[in-house]
């Protein structure tokens, strides 16, 4: 058996594990990272954010042709779907951006390995390389397995008609009519996709809100715009079964009439993937939900044993896991490091996009902290007209007496970008007067953000 010895050998290639094992690389470790997909990236960059943006950009501009260019004075016919050249399209960016992966490990002297992964000891992994069995000998070992799609009852997947969000990028045809299992962030992106594209979608909920955990108020409007797109919702629906009956998909939920459709996309959330990966070799537990408990330091309860990312739970976001991945290696090098676990940003990217950062008003309310809220309407930007994307507000809630801004909520065009001076400007403790107080370009979207800071006290320049 070949036998290899590394300072640290990273469990899983995805985000939180490769910039990890770069990290590591840079700070002067002997660096080994294993992952059992043929390509490095996770599900992040395989399966996931990667294909999915891809995918949500085509559809838009497809659409945007069909029925937004004539108010621009651009007349276009027999605009026509190749969905084919789109799904090329998006295979081709992921397979640029996992090929970037190999060449930052070669770069930064990291070992990948593409096989199978097991700890075995405390210092000690296993692992099956191109059907060869090796040992890797590691000073530390640190877990970044990720997640995976969940499963829920009575759904029975199959992979082609009904399955979860990996299937749903690679539908061959567009289908007539899509069932979705789920409200949050996948399923209203994916489920935009395909509406995009000419499905007619359906929403099922278990809970009276999409987009639960998010600032009520913009969960709300994401709700009534997705509506007017076209996409159905249907809340409070319990799904007791789906399976696939003479060709079609049938979707059961209690007290109501089955849902005949095409096809059906599951997206009830993820769970993490720390099931036969050799903790119980070394006396590692995992909560009653699968999650690795780790402390501070990201180390498990065995020395020289650390987690990262989706397996330890909290938000489940590739940029959590990567700022966890760079933060423990640090931290093993006795570099002074910190991850502000409030200042995390989370985008929805439908259009509008969501973007949200810190305490929602739900959660402010619920802890007894007094606020102020101040909004800035898309509607009153300049930049925002002459876009034609006037659907939208940005929404600054901060302390009541120390004007410390507590949180930032953004409903519309391109929201994810603009959370980013949210993001930082909470990072650093700013209050809403420091936001107010600084010089936005004139005309973009940012001064939506500027114009909520004044609305915090009452002092909005350009909102009616």
């Amino acid at each position: 058996m070949a036998i290899a010895e590394y300072d640290l050998v990273v469990l899983g290639g995805g985000p939180g594990g490769y910039v990890a094992a770069i990290r590591a690389a840079q700070l002067g470790l002997n660096v080994a990272c294993i992952d059992e997909n043929d390509k490095f990236g996770g599900t992040c960059l395989r399966v996931g954010c990667i294909p999915s943006k891809a995918l949500l950009e085509s559809s838009h501009l497809y659409h945007d042709t069909k029925s937004s260019l004539s108010s621009h004075g651009i007349q276009v016919s027999q605009v026509q779907l190749d969905l084919g050249a789109m799904m090329k399209r998006k295979d081709q960016i992921v397979q640029t951006l996992t090929g970037g992966i190999d060449l930052l490990f070669k770069k930064n002297k990291v070992v990948g390995y593409r096989g199978r992964g097991m700890i075995m000891g405390p210092n000690l992994v296993q692992a099956t390389v191109e059907g060869k069995p090796m040992e890797l000998k590691a000073k530390r070992i640190l877990v970044a397995t990720g997640s995976k799609p969940a499963s829920m009852r009575g759904v029975e997947e199959d992979g082609v008609r009904i399955g979860n969000s990996t299937m749903a990028l690679a539908f061959d045809q567009v289908p007539e009519k899509l069932t979705v299992i789920g409200g949050g962030y996948i399923g209203l992106e994916l489920g935009s996709v395909w509406s995009r594209l000419g499905s007619k979608v359906t929403v099922l909920e278990a809970l009276d809100r999409i987009l639960p955990g998010m600032d009520q108020e913009l969960s709300q409007l994401a709700q009534r715009v997705f509506a007017r797109q076209g996409m159905e919702f249907r809340l409070q629906s319990w799904v007791e079964s789906a399976k696939v009956e003479s060709g079609k998909c049938v979707v059961r939920c209690k007290g109501a009439e089955p849902i005949v459709s095409d096809r059906v996309l599951l997206a009830a959330g993820r769970v993490p993937l720390s099931q036969n990966i050799g903790l119980e070799n070394v006396g590692i537990e995992t909560d009653k939900r699968g999650f690795i408990p780790v402390d501070g330091s990201y180390q498990t309860k065995v020395p020289g044993v650390f987690a990262v990312g989706d397996v330890i739970g909290g938000a489940m976001l590739a940029h959590k896991a990567m700022e966890e991945g760079v933060v423990c290696v640090e931290l093993m090098q006795g570099i002074h490091a910190h991850f502000n676990y409030d200042c995390i940003p989370a985008i929805v990217y439908t259009h509008p996009e969501i973007a949200t950062v810190g305490k929602t008003e739900e959660q402010l309310k619920e802890a007894s902290v007094a606020y102020k809220k101040g909004v800035g309407n898309y509607g009153a930007n300049g930049r925002a007209r002459t876009l034609g994307e006037t659907e939208g507000r940005v929404k600054i809630l901060a302390d009541a007496k120390t004007d410390r801004v507590l949180g930032v909520h953004i409903i519309g065009n391109r929201a994810g970008d603009l959370i980013a001076e949210a993001s930082i400007a909470m990072e650093f403790g700013a209050s809403s007067e420091d936001i107010a107080r600084s010089c936005h370009a004139h005309p973009t979207l940012a001064e939506t953000m500027h114009e909520a800071a004044l609305a915090v006290d009452s002092r909005a320049i350009h909102s009616a």
